[in-house]
């Protein structure tokens, strides 16, 4: 046995002292980066889950969910997920998920379907596809931005997201279709997932969760239009698979900051079995379904990706 299985076995045991990780992923690229080198792509991706299949029982999250009620969890219990519903959970990780035979749930924000864009993705492409040197977004009181560079590009792009990530949402879109007109660009209308692509990514087997409809910061809305759109986000895809949705992901899901104590209680009102935050840890016997822990992986060595992930057993 490997000293990270036989780690995470002391760490993570069966039964009643069960602890489930929850791995959170958003996009897998086909090919790495250079604006973002560190995000994760088809050959990392595939090297990870080659890891985590070797280091956990792996298992569907809704499966995860109920046997972490009834005690049942296996030693080092284990779930993957993805946020949001990019194409590229559909073309580059399902073949990789489905060649390590691991299931997965797919999060998925139902108005950015067929064509939809993320507002941040707005910004990122508006900066990686622009020709000019420098960005010039004084007018819109978001300054000047050198992007001649890739690490220029890269260093305006967390600049500008970070002024605009909290505005109201109709506001954040129309700030971001004028971040690309004053970049001169057309950013691409194919980085998520079609209907068609949840209908094969479920009926390949992976499960689809609810995500909203539009990626609010839930915490920005008053509760009518946080319900609003919550029971919309899982209507829609409950339509789209003729199946009903149990789990739900909240947006950006840093608990206190991106939603409210009352949305838990209004979740679980709407009628799901549990809900996905942020917050790094595991889920034991104790945490609350609807505001379970979840972990983002990202060391590029082996090593060092499986002492983060038995560090986060300890949380």
């Amino acid at each position: 046995m490997s000293p990270i299985r036989a780690l995470t076995s002391v760490l993570s045991p069966a039964g009643e002292r069960g602890r489930l990780s929850v791995l959170i992923f958003h996009r897998v690229l086909s090919r790495r980066d250079p604006i973002f080198p560190n995000e994760v792509d088809a050959a990392k991706f595939d090297q990870m889950m080659g890891w985590v299949k070797n280091w956990f029982n792996v298992l569907p999250l809704h499966e995860a969910v109920r046997r972490l009620t009834t005690s049942t969890l296996p030693s080092r219990a284990a779930a993957i997920s993805f946020d949001d519903g990019y194409a590229d959970n559909y073309s580059v990780a399902l073949p990789i998920l489905k060649r390590h035979g691991l299931p997965a749930t797919i999060f998925v924000a139902t108005g950015f379907l067929d064509g939809g864009r993320m507002w941040n993705d707005t910004v990122i492409e508006s900066v990686r596809a622009s020709s000019l040197q420098l960005l010039d977004l004084s007018s819109e009181g978001l300054g000047n931005h050198p992007i001649a560079s890739y690490a220029q590009k890269r260093e305006a792009i967390g600049a500008i997201i970070g002024q605009i990530k909290y505005l109201p949402v109709d506001r954040r879109s129309e700030m971001t279709a004028k971040i690309a007109q004053f970049a001169q660009v057309s950013p691409p209308d194919d980085l998520m997932m079609t209907s068609a692509q949840v209908r094969d990514v479920f009926r390949a087997g992976m499960q689809i969760g609810a995500h909203t409809v539009s990626h609010p910061i839930l915490a920005k809305l008053d509760l009518s239009q946080a319900r609003r759109e919550i029971v919309d986000g899982k209507t829609q895809l409950e339509e789209l698979l003729s199946q009903r949705i149990g789990l739900f992901a909240y947006p950006n899901g840093k608990p206190g900051t991106d939603y409210l104590p009352e949305h838990p209680t209004l979740v679980r009102e709407i009628g799901f079995d549990a809900a996905m935050s942020t917050a790094w840890g595991a889920a034991d016997r104790s945490t609350d379904l609807f505001q379970m822990p979840r972990f983002t992986p990202w060391d590029r060595t082996k090593l060092r990706f499986g002492l983060r992930l038995a560090r986060n057993l300890k949380n």
